[in-house]
């Protein structure tokens, strides 16, 4: 199958593009750099360098007649997106409908969205949420996220439109970047690497749900080459706090000294994890690289590349 990947030049779109041309997959990346890296690509894929913004997209898509797209492209910063909403809709809002709408012109069968699972449900009621739980989320972020999802299934009621939202938890990994507002992981990898001690923000009891950013692009290749239509979480379903994290890290790269603790951030998410239950159920995908194998492979690549 042909495949458009928007952001195939970021952390998980590279790793969702590898996997689609390794099972034989057509691919065509679409970036425009602003966070993605020409380095990330791979040689097999075909590149485009644009904003998923601009109104020549309707045209490449057209020229491509892709069978499907996997949209990654988007601003991923929370925080960012708490001080410039306006920019983050514009990205994450305005994209997808521009892409959704260049998909009906060329007749494209089915987009896969990357969602959010830890922004879209906010302070959760019950542990690990599971697609019923009620999305309110704190950032504007992920109710830009949210709000795509919406628009998906609009387009799939007054067009036909096939759509899968993939809502993944805290993803890590190889080529994760370590600077500025990046994961966690990505960061504490920097600082350790460079006989750093990791930060912690407040007491470091938040939790998260990490999932290995290959488990992510398989839930991907997955959902592209499958029938499921719908919503679905991607994560592992275990909660691990930053305090546990960074002893984790701190162990496999021998570093002995206690980490940081800085002023906990202000509307910081104090607890999350996903139920990733009807993914398996669906289209059986589950989780294979457990939280410890992840980190050894995560701290390896940044060995040898930062």
């Amino acid at each position: 199958m042909k495949v458009l990947v928007t952001g195939g030049a970021g952390f998980i779109g590279s790793h969702v593009s590898d996997m689609l041309i390794a099972n034989g997959h057509e691919v065509l990346i679409v970036d425009n750099l602003s966070s993605g890296k020409r380095s990330n690509i791979p040689k097999a894929a075909d590149f485009m360098e644009m904003d998923v913004c601009s109104e020549s997209l309707v045209d490449v898509v057209r020229q491509m007649q892709p069978g499907a797209i996997m949209h990654l492209a988007a601003q991923i910063d929370v925080r960012k997106s708490v001080e410039d909403p306006v920019f983050d809709a514009h990205v994450n809002v305005l994209g997808l409908v521009r892409l959704a709408q260049a998909a009906m012109v060329a007749g494209v069968e089915k987009i896969v969205f990357s969602s959010t699972g830890g922004a879209i449900y906010g302070e959760q009621d019950f542990f690990p949420a599971d697609e019923h739980h009620p999305c309110r989320p704190v950032s504007f972020y992920g109710a830009s996220k949210l709000c795509g999802e919406v628009y998906l299934d609009t387009f799939s009621r007054v067009f036909g439109l096939k759509w899968v939202a993939l809502r993944y938890s805290n993803v890590y990994g190889p080529r994760q970047d370590p600077h500025g507002e990046a994961g966690v992981v990505a960061i504490f990898s920097g600082r350790l690497l460079h006989a750093q001690r990791p930060r912690i923000y407040g007491d470091g009891l938040q939790t998260r749900d990490y999932v290995f950013v290959t488990d992510v692009a398989r839930a991907n290749l997955m959902a592209v080459e499958s029938d499921i239509q719908g919503v679905f979480n991607i994560g592992t379903g275990i909660e691990t706090n930053v305090c546990e994290l960074a002893a984790l890290m701190s162990k496999i790269v021998g570093f002995n000294e206690k980490p940081e603790h800085l002023p906990a951030k202000a509307g910081e998410q104090m607890r999350s994890s996903i139920d990733a239950g009807k993914a398996h159920r669906e289209m059986d995908w589950k989780p294979e690289v457990d939280l410890m194998t992840g980190l050894g492979k995560t701290l390896e690549y940044f060995r040898n590349h930062l």
